[in-house]
């Protein structure tokens, strides 16, 4: 189940055709229940997509109704014109949702559009607010309303990603989510909307949120490209009443985003090895994270990865490049349980070095106690075909 599995949501996907695939390509989740919070974070990214300068906005004051989702057109750099689809979207959405008997401003609609930049003129705009309607009259609560507003959020992804996680109180957390491709901090190319039941502050939201994507998506890095378009949202609909311990809730918010960040880790376009890149012995986190995140992106040893090459020496080099404390002659690394470097040299054999589709690097600073893991893809033939191609 993905949204539509905690009480008090219902959702829908259909096709708009925005996409020439003629996929769905028009998402929704609405929240009837009594509360309508929300909490929600937004890409790092100076050049923001119009609907992230609008929900930006909505979310501020911590309370929404409802998200409308688009995959086939990004709506970035597309002028007035862009951000005056992304208010006629919500408007729209949040009349029809008042006519339906759900009381909604258009201050209350959250819009999230994923796709190509420059994409958003008269079709994109038209294809959106005429299927609102039915959009909206599709809503309902059913597994099947859930998949198919998941399936809609699509763009190079293969698959629809939906995880769900219950509390020991019975209150339950849902979500979706989209991405495959310029995945890297803040957040990565996606979109994703969590629901919960969870009778919850907005304060208590907007923290679980904060530390999951702190810890899952802002370490998935699998091309160092960042998105304009990047948006994470939680929405409680406060329809379970019973009591919820507040430490449980977040880990379990967490392990949701960790769920969904490991279906769009190993949905990477073009990806053949699915990289865990583990510092350990740093000085602090911050250390441990940076450390990780240089040798995720360095070009050489992705390639090197692509080609089952253990090349230690590419590590040991991309770790020199931070301003990480550590000493230069003191560096560990461990490709898939070999140690293939120790103290800064050559020790086990990298012929030993077995190769699968998950892939373990673990890099030893001894210069403190911190870990920190920083997920990321090899560097294909396959990768650079598809984005080669992605606007033809």
């Amino acid at each position: 189940m993905s949204v539509t599995a905690p009480l008090g949501f219902a959702a829908a996907g259909l096709t708009a055709g925005l996409k020439p695939s003629g996929t769905k390509d028009l998402s929704l989740v609405i929240n009837t229940g009594p509360s309508d919070a929300v909490a929600a974070v937004y890409t790092s990214n100076r050049c923001k997509a119009n609907p992230v300068l609008w929900s930006q906005k909505v979310s501020a004051d911590g309370h929404a109704r409802a998200v409308v989702l688009n995959s086939g057109g990004a709506n970035c750099y597309t002028g007035d014109f862009g951000y005056e689809t992304t208010t006629l979207t919500a408007q729209t959405a949040a009349q029809l949702l008042t006519e339906t008997g759900t009381d909604t401003k258009p201050e209350d609609i959250l819009v999230c559009s994923t796709g190509l930049i420059g994409v958003g003129g008269q079709d994109f705009r038209d294809a959106i607010v005429d299927n609102l309607a039915p959009l909206v009259a599709a809503a309902d609560t059913s597994v099947e309303a859930g998949q198919a507003a998941a399936e809609a959020i699509m763009t190079t992804d293969t698959v629809a990603k939906t995880a769900t996680r219950e509390g020991s109180s019975g209150f339950t957390i849902g979500g979706m989510a989209k991405g495959a491709g310029m995945l890297a901090p803040g957040l990565a190319t996606m979109l994703v909307v969590i629901t919960t039941d969870a009778n919850v502050d907005q304060t208590v939201l907007d923290a679980a949120l904060r530390n999951a994507t702190n810890q899952s998506f802002d370490r998935l890095d699998t091309d160092g490209c960042m998105s304009t378009n990047d948006t994470v949202i939680l929405m409680s609909s406060g329809a379970h009443d019973a009591t919820v311990d507040t430490d449980e809730f977040t880990g379990l918010v967490k392990e949701v985003c960790l769920d969904l960040m490991h279906q769009l880790h190993v949905d990477a376009e073009g990806a053949h090895h699915d990289i865990a890149i583990t510092t350990q012995g740093a000085a602090s986190e911050d250390d441990a994270v940076t450390v990780s995140r240089s040798v995720s992106r360095s070009a050489l040893f992705k390639a090197a990865i692509f080609g089952e090459d253990p090349n230690w020496g590419r590590v040991v080099a991309q770790v020199g490049t931070t301003s990480a404390e550590f000493d230069p002659t003191q560096i560990d690394v461990i490709i898939n349980g070999v140690e293939v470097c120790r103290a800064s040299g050559p020790y086990e054999d990298p012929e030993k070095v077995e190769f699968r589709r998950q892939v373990d690097v673990v890099i030893d600073l001894h210069a403190g106690t911190d870990t920190a893991t920083v997920w990321t893809s090899d560097l294909t033939h396959d990768y650079v075909e598809e984005n080669s191609a992605y606007s033809s």
